[in-house]
């Protein structure tokens, strides 16, 4: 299990991110239109350095859905290697079968 300090900082990173995408958005593309003049565009790239730092969506973390482990995450089942495993041979991930030779 991961510290929950750690899960909670990664939640408010995602709460940030959602609030800020917008603005983000915009001043991104407003900075790189070659089409508006140079002025404009780093007036754009001061605004959004002043964005907070969480605010952009590469701080996130993957995180594993039932135990918060960062570490070996699967992304189509947002789980870690560990949950993954548990819940393949619980029979809870339909087509999943754990293999033996």
């Amino acid at each position: 299990m991961a510290k929950q300090s750690s899960v909670n900082k990664n939640n408010r990173r995602k709460k940030l991110v959602a609030r800020y995408a917008n603005k983000r958005k915009a001043l991104k593309e407003l900075a790189g239109d070659q089409s508006k003049p140079a002025e404009l565009r780093f007036a754009a790239r001061l605004k959004l350095a002043q964005l907070p730092r969480n605010s952009s969506a590469t701080r996130i973390r993957n995180r594993c859905e039932l135990t918060g482990r960062a570490r070996s995450y699967y992304r189509k089942l947002r789980v870690c290697r560990h949950m993954l495993r548990n819940l393949a041979s619980q029979g809870m991930i339909p087509g999943m079968v754990k293999s033996s030779w």
